[in-house]
C-alpha cells in the first residue's frame, strides 16, 4: 500500500514548502528519540516522519510523487521501469543530493567529532559607532564608552557553574556529544540536544546566571583614538566583545569613527583644505593673511601679487597626520577675490579714473585674451 506523506505531516496536496516545513519540524520535535528515550513507537514514528519530509520537501521528489506514490521510489529508490520517470534525473538527483544529505546527517560534513563535541560557544563581536571631532581626529585622544552586552559572570567566573564545580558528563549522550538513530539503511547522528553537542552538563549551575556563565551588563571601557583617523576607520579590541557561553572565547569589539565636518576645513585624505576671501587690493599688490591651524596657532601665507579666484597656496606639513607615520598632509587655502560693495563716491572716482588709465593686455590679460578671442570668433 502506497504510504500518504501528507498525512503523516497532517497538511494537504496544496500545501505550500513553507508548511510542509513548518509541519515537519513540530512533529520531529514531538516524536524526536532524545524527548522519547526508549519509546519504539517514537523511533519508528520519527522515520516515517523524516521519510515524508524527504520526499515533500524537494519540488521534483514531490512532484514524482504526486504522480506516482511512493512506487517512484521503490526498487532501490529510484523507480525502474516507472513509466516517465527519466533515469537521468534519478542519476543526477540521487548523487546531486547526496552531500546535502550528509549535511543534514552530520552537521557540515566529516571532521572528527572529538574536535567539535566540546567546543563551546563563543561570544558574538560587537560594533559600536562613535563621533568625534576633527581635532580630536587630529591629536588623537582616550575616550570612555560604555554599551550593554554581556559579560562573565562574576559569581561563577564564566563556567556556569556554582563553585566553580566540574560539568558532569551528559546522561543522554554518555558524554560524546551526540546521539545516534537509524532511519531505513542510513545511521543518523546529530548533536545531543541534551547538552548541546559539550557532552557535559551542569550538576549545580550558578544562580545568578542561570548556568550561562554570562550576564547582562553595561560595560565601560577606555579606548584610545589614534592622531589620523578618519570617517570609515576601524578599531579593533580583542576580547572585549560579548562574553562566550560557560567560559568559552569572547568575541571582538569594533569601533568605527565617524568625524563630524568642521566648520573651518574640509578633509580630503590627509590634506585640509580651506577658502580664504580677499579684498581686491591684496589680491591686486599682494600682501599676507593668517590661517589658523588644528593645533590653534595661526599660520602665516604669503599673497602674490596678481592673485586670482581659485589660486590655491598650500602651508606644508599642517595637515592631519598620517596614522603609524611621522608624516603629515597640507593645508590647502583657496583664495577667492571679494569684489568690494556698498562703495563711496570717493571710492567710484578712484576705480573709474583706474579703469580709464588701465591698460587692458597688461593689467587684465585673460579679459583681453578672452574678448579678442571672442571678436575674432564673431568676425
Amino acid at each position: 500500500m502506497s504510504k500518504d506523506y501528507y498525512s503523516i505531516l497532517g497538511v494537504s496536496k496544496t500545501a505550500t514548502q513553507d508548511e510542509v516545513k513548518k509541519a515537519y519540524r513540530k512533529l520531529a520535535i514531538q516524536w524526536h528519540p532524545d524527548k522519547n528515550p526508549g519509546n519504539k513507537q517514537a523511533e519508528e514514528k520519527f522515520k516515517e516522519i523524516n521519510e515524508a519530509y524527504e520526499i515533500l520537501k524537494d519540488e521534483q521528489k514531490r512532484a514524482a510523487y504526486d504522480r506516482y506514490g511512493d512506487n517512484a521510489f521503490q526498487n532501490d529508490g529510484f523507480g525502474k521501469g516507472q513509466e516517465g520517470f527519466s533515469r537521468d534525473f534519478e542519476f543526477e538527483e540521487r548523487f546531486s543530493n547526496f552531500s546535502n544529505i550528509f549535511e543534514e546527517m552530520f552537521g557540515g560534513g566529516f571532521s572528527d567529532k572529538r574536535q567539535t563535541r566540546n567546543q563551546s560557544q563563543p561570544g558574538s563581536d560587537i560594533r559600536y559607532d562613535l563621533s568625534i571631532s576633527l581635532e580630536d581626529a587630529y591629536r588623537g585622544k582616550k575616550l570612555n564608552i560604555s554599551f550593554s552586552t554581556l559579560t562573565k559572570c562574576e559569581s561563577c567566573g564564566g563556567t556556569g557553574s556554582e563553585g566553580n564545580k566540574k560539568p558532569a558528563p551528559c546522561p543522554t549522550c554518555g558524554g560524546r556529544g551526540n546521539v545516534r538513530y537509524n532511519q531505513g539503511f542510513i545511521t543518523i547522528e546529530r548533536p545531543c540536544s541534551t547538552c548541546g553537542g559539550s557532552g557535559t552538563v551542569l550538576s549545580d549551575p550558578c544562580k545568578k546566571c542561570s548556568g550561562s556563565g554570562r550576564l547582562k551588563k553595561v560595560k565601560n571601557l577606555e579606548i584610545g583614538i589614534p592622531a589620523g583617523v578618519a570617517t570609515g576607520s576601524k578599531i579593533r579590541l580583542i576580547g572585549e566583545g560579548e562574553a562566550g557561553f560557560k567560559g568559552a572565547p569572547a568575541g571582538n569589539l569594533y569601533v568605527f569613527i565617524n568625524v563630524f565636518q568642521h566648520k573651518i576645513f574640509a578633509r580630503k585624505e590627509n590634506d585640509l583644505y580651506c577658502t580664504a576671501p580677499i579684498s581686491m587690493v591684496k589680491a591686486a599688490l599682494g600682501g599676507e593673511i593668517e590661517i589658523p591651524d588644528l593645533d590653534g596657532k595661526n599660520c602665516s601665507v604669503k599673497i602674490p601679487s596678481g592673485t586670482q579666484s581659485e589660486s590655491r597656496l598650500k602651508i606644508k606639513g599642517k595637515g592631519m597626520p598620517v596614522i603609524n607615520s611621522s608624516r603629515r598632509g597640507d593645508i590647502v587655502v583657496e583664495i577667492f577675490v571679494e569684489t568690494p560693495v556698498g562703495l563711496s563716491k570717493k571710492q567710484k572716482e578712484i576705480l573709474e579714473n583706474f579703469a580709464n588709465e588701465k591698460d587692458e593686455k597688461t593689467n587684465s590679460p585673460k579679459s583681453f585674451e578672452f574678448f579678442r578671442k571672442l571678436k575674432d570668433f564673431f568676425s
